[in-house]
């Protein structure tokens, strides 16, 4: 059922950005009196529909390839290779017809959608829910960084009270883009000493790997308590009772959660010697390790107080804009990484997969509507590479139109949509075999 609902997830909200997407192409077009002839969810490869209907002169249906949608558009050369119509002479309501300004907006009309949905999409989100963070200062005990984190040289424990030299108001502006694209230098005060620990440039590389709670754990270093056991689990046999405090493992002192996690992971699949403070008193307990290095209980977190800011209807707008446009700046800038090769190629793209699971296996809407937002950002970012069959390559070529003051050829303009054509399919090949790649590593 879990998988279920992660591919509905995907595909509800790929289906949303794919329609609102053409959509953009479909509206200008007829503004301009360019006829359309098809509307189509997904690809209809060898005129193959799951369904489809016509209305005042345009066929709309969902095809069986999901591989995004497309709008067909008479008298332009595009991903439906057709051709013939272009042998006769122009006709008015043609796209090749009309003045290249007029075509350029046609091909831009799909990114601006997404653009403008990103930003909408954000926008509504701070209406509704503002901004919930952490305070810095607020966190008593540091951080705990994972995996990624102790290979660049922070320690459990750390405080990193700025980065590249200006204060950090918010624990989760730790994590962020700015933070991990910028080649920063974390400032990290460690017991009285005080230290510089710089971003390695190709981060993204581990973390691509590993996930981004292994540079630094979204949750701090906190105290804990057993908050309940699990029925018939070896913390139940070992006597672990609600309200306990685990003060030692086989004589190790324990006094915070992330030390918690890693004793038992070092002692997984073995007996352990707990020791426990009950109303006072310091009781001994035995208990079993999981190979998982779990024992069966759930913490309560003594988590750090949050704050959250609240904007207002117009006050929200210039938030959830700068949100949408940070999604798609930092596209550009993890884009530079690759081209330096500070980031490897199959460790900064993802697909299908990767993205569903993103989604989860659970219904949250406010995680759905947020993924959705940053990939109409992404949607956007990505048509505007200047990649024939792609609108930023149509974009261009009709930006070479207006400099020269004519039109490219026809031929060329097939066979420049050809290579686009098997260049996209061989990406979306890659990217979908990377992603299946990464999840066996992962598993």
């Amino acid at each position: 059922m879990s998988i279920v609902i992660m591919v509905g997830q995907l595909i509800l909200g790929l289906s949303i950005l794919v329609i609102l997407h053409e959509l953009g192409h479909f509206l200008a077009a007829r503004a301009f009196g360019i006829k359309v002839e098809k509307f189509y969810l997904f690809f209809d490869a060898w005129n193959f529909s799951l369904f489809k209907f016509n209305y005042k002169g345009v066929e709309y249906g969902v095809g069986w390839l999901p591989l995004g949608g497309y709008v067909k558009i008479a008298g332009m050369i595009d991903e439906s290779m057709d051709t013939e119509q272009l042998a006769g002479p122009p006709q008015p309501w043609e796209f090749r017809s009309k003045p290249a300004w007029q075509r350029l907006i046609v091909m831009l009309a799909g990114i601006t959608v997404n653009i403008v949905l990103g930003i909408f999409i954000f926008w509504m989100l701070t209406v509704k829910y503002g901004e919930t963070y952490t305070p810095n200062d607020s966190l008593k005990y540091g951080i705990v960084p994972g995996t990624v984190g102790e290979k660049m040289g922070l320690k459990a424990g750390d405080v990193i009270y700025a980065v590249n030299g200006i204060p950090v108001k918010r624990f989760e502006d730790l994590t962020s883009t700015d933070v991990l694209l910028n080649r920063s230098v974390l400032n990290v005060l460690r017991g009285t000493q005080k230290l510089d620990i710089p971003v390695p440039a190709g981060i993204l590389n581990d973390l691509s790997d590993h996930g981004i709670d292994q540079f630094i754990s979204r949750v701090p270093r906190t105290t804990f308590a057993v908050d309940s056991v699990v029925a018939g689990s070896n913390a139940q046999k070992s006597g672990l009772l609600k309200g306990d405090s685990i003060v030692a493992i086989n004589n190790h002192t324990i006094a915070f959660f992330d030390e918690l996690q890693s004793q038992l992971l070092l002692d997984k699949n073995s007996k352990i010697q707990l020791s426990v403070k009950r109303h006072g008193e310091l009781k001994q307990l035995t208990a079993q390790v999981t190979p998982e290095g779990t024992i069966g209980f759930a913490p309560k977190i003594d988590f750090p107080k949050q704050d959250t800011v609240n904007y207002g209807f117009f006050g929200s707008l210039p938030v959830g804009a700068s949100k949408a446009w940070g999604t798609f700046t930092d596209d550009a800038k993890g884009l530079g990484k690759v081209f330096k090769g500070d980031v490897k190629f199959n460790k900064a793209v993802s697909g299908p997969v990767a993205i569903a699971t993103m989604f989860g296996s659970q219904i949250n809407w406010v995680r759905f509507w947020s993924l959705v937002g940053l990939l109409s950002m992404v949607l956007a970012f990505t048509n505007l590479l200047p990649i024939p069959a792609l609108d930023g390559g149509h974009s261009l070529f009709l930006l070479i139109e207006m400099i020269k003051g004519k039109p490219l050829s026809d031929k060329f303009l097939e066979r420049a949509q050809i290579v686009g054509f098997v260049l996209l399919v061989t990406l979306m090949v890659f990217v979908f075999g990377n992603d299946i790649v990464k999840q066996i590593v992962k598993h």
